[in-house]
């Protein structure tokens, strides 16, 4: 995700910021009025992937200074594309990150197993959330990380340019095949696609109807399903029907978020394969030149058929550090995220929705995204697998196909190495 912020003054505060991708110390240290005594000033580290959230985030440490004089908050960013690598990195040993998002699923899983959550049961600033929608931080009966952020990830639009040809979203698999040839026909990308990122992002809304059954992603960890089954492989072959067809743009998997992205905001492309959370980068980038939907495709021969309509993820899951010196404090910064005011502030700036209680949102995109809670949605199928090479597996088939493997072939490999990843546990 885009790294873009301004070093700004703050009182009492000292920034050690760094622009582009490649930055992984971003700093805001702040002071505040505490309401538990303190004899001298301590630093608190809070890490994270979201460096576009770096102003706001000033912003509300800020507020966060003015209540807790004595603890003070240095962020550190590291790209997403390199979090899952490094973050465990960062948060060992004796000067580690105290507090740190997390995604779900599989990272979630191997930083609970490597021992680093510290249990947060028990917390009154939990009563904030909607119980529904932090439960993926739970393991054990345990709260050990709390997700912040509901995303949508499905597809961004361009409904300007869905309007000038005369574009409907489309409710079935014939429907979005016709809309793609229309675009092609047009000169337009179809869908721009993020191939360095995550060649699996898109898997999910391909696969959320074919395999409707959640079970059968447990089935993958455990041998009893396969990458071969029918719903796996018409999601394979449809993908497939997307590479042939002409409608991803050249060089896809090798594109980088920010570059699809950049694509996308000039205008003359019908859909960016990523979701709700880019909406305000591209904004940024073309300075909000058209307006924007989010739209899953439904792999389906009619929209009946479909159990959902589109997939959500809550990620961005605040943790503490089980090593860090200063827990207490890590929990009052999170607490201070958790209040509705300050989640308010976070969501309307970051255009991003949250998991927190009576959040008021101001923003028009956010406004139209928030009917989409009530909608029949599916969590991230990816997320729900825990088994990171299986995840690789199905990346990587992902991937063949849409380097014009035969998908059937493809699926093939990619069972092999799932077959493989099971028996070496």
């Amino acid at each position: 995700m885009k790294k873009r912020w301004m070093s700004v003054p703050v009182v009492m505060g000292a920034f050690l910021l760094a622009t582009g991708c490649g930055s992984s110390n971003v700093g805001v240290s702040t002071s505040g009025n505490a309401s538990t005594a303190q004899s001298k000033p301590v630093t608190i580290t809070f890490l994270h992937w979201r460096g576009e959230d770096v102003p706001v985030f000033e912003k509300i440490i800020s507020q966060f200074h003015e209540k807790y004089p004595n603890i003070n908050v240095q962020m550190q960013v590291i790209p997403s594309n390199q979090y899952i690598a490094e973050a465990q990195a960062k948060l060992t040993g004796p000067d580690g990150a105290d507090v740190f998002a997390s995604f779900p699923g599989a990272e979630f899983n191997a930083l609970l197993k490597a021992g680093l959550y510290t249990n947060l049961s028990g917390q009154s600033f939990l009563s904030n959330y909607n119980p529904k929608l932090i439960s993926v931080g739970k393991a054990d009966g345990k709260q050990w990380a709390v997700p912040y952020q509901v995303v949508f990830n499905m597809p961004v639009y361009n409904k300007t340019l869905f309007k000038q040809l005369n574009l409907s979203v489309p409710q079935n698999w014939p429907q979005f095949l016709h809309v793609c040839q229309v675009l092609k026909q047009h000169g337009d990308i179809p869908i721009v696609f993020a191939g360095q990122v995550s060649a699996g992002q898109f898997f999910n809304d391909m696969v959320m109807n074919n395999v409707p059954d959640p079970n059968v992603f447990e089935g993958l960890m455990t041998g009893k399903s396969k990458l071969t089954d029918p719903g796996f492989l018409k999601t394979f072959e449809q993908l497939s029907q997307l590479y042939h067809g002409g409608y991803f743009q050249k060089g896809a998997l090798g594109t980088s978020q920010d570059a699809a992205t950049a694509i996308f905001a000039q205008g003359k492309s019908g859909m960016l394969a990523l979701g709700s959370y880019q909406i305000a980068n591209v904004n940024e980038d073309n300075h909000n030149a058209f307006q924007m939907g989010l739209l899953a495709p439904i792999t389906t021969n009619s929209i009946s058929q479909a159990k959902y309509l589109g997939v959500d993820t809550t990620t961005f899951m605040l943790g503490v550090n089980a090593h860090s010196k200063y827990k207490k404090q890590a929990e009052e910064f999170i607490e201070f995220l958790s209040q509705p005011n300050i989640a308010s502030e976070y969501a309307n700036g970051t255009d991003q929705m949250v998991t927190v209680k009576g959040v008021h949102y101001t923003v028009p995109a956010l406004l139209e995204m928030q009917p989409l809670l009530n909608e029949p949605l599916r969590f991230q199928p990816m997320y729900t697998l825990t088994n990171q090479q299986v995840v690789d597996a199905i990346t990587n088939t992902v991937e063949a196909v849409l380097e014009g493997t035969n998908p059937l072939i493809a699926a093939e490999e990619g069972q092999k190495e799932i077959d493989q990843a099971i028996s070496l546990k």
